[in-house]
């Protein structure tokens, strides 16, 4: 079976912290126990903008303008199982620093915290968020980075359709 969703990742940043998830709470989750961005899976008729902003609003209780929503790139997402299984996530990444109302108390899909931007390495993670957090933080210009994973390893990175080695730097 072979299974392609589109999802948002936002990373919302104040005073060198993002706000962070830690996912402890849905049973199969397949991002159990690791620290992601805030973002969900896209709805009927949404867009990119549309979809981040809701899943912000749904998971924290912060309301963002799409406006100010700065749109990084895209990451595929590529989970190989057994064969002829696969999970593909078209995953759009956006960053901002502006926000307005409170946040939540409980979130339904884990912690939320503010984890110090120079500390996010430190916390379970997919190891291919570190290519595209350290393209955010360097303001690298928009990107489509392809990352193929088996058993929660890292396979393979491509860059803009070019094969890509972030971590021999």
């Amino acid at each position: 079976m072979k299974t392609l969703v589109n999802t948002t990742i936002s990373y919302i940043e104040k005073d060198g912290c993002y706000l962070m998830i830690h996912r402890t709470k849905k049973d199969h989750d397949y991002n159990h126990d690791k620290w992601i961005g805030i973002g969900g899976k896209f709805e009927n008729e949404e867009s990119p903008h549309d979809c981040a902003v809701r899943e912000v609003e749904e998971e924290t209780g912060l309301v963002l303008d799409p406006g100010k929503l700065e749109y990084c790139g895209i990451v595929t997402f590529v989970a190989l199982a057994q064969e002829g299984e696969s999970y593909t996530e078209f995953m759009h990444v956006f960053k901002t620093t502006e926000f307005s109302g409170e946040l939540k108390k409980n979130c339904d899909e884990g912690e939320l915290e503010w984890v110090p931007i120079n500390k996010m390495y430190d916390l379970p993670h997919w190891k291919g968020d570190e290519i595209f957090l350290d393209f955010i933080k360097e303001g690298h210009p928009f990107f489509a980075l392809k990352l193929i994973y088996k058993d929660n390893v890292l396979l393979e990175t491509w860059l803009d359709g070019k094969p890509y080695n972030h971590f021999s730097v």
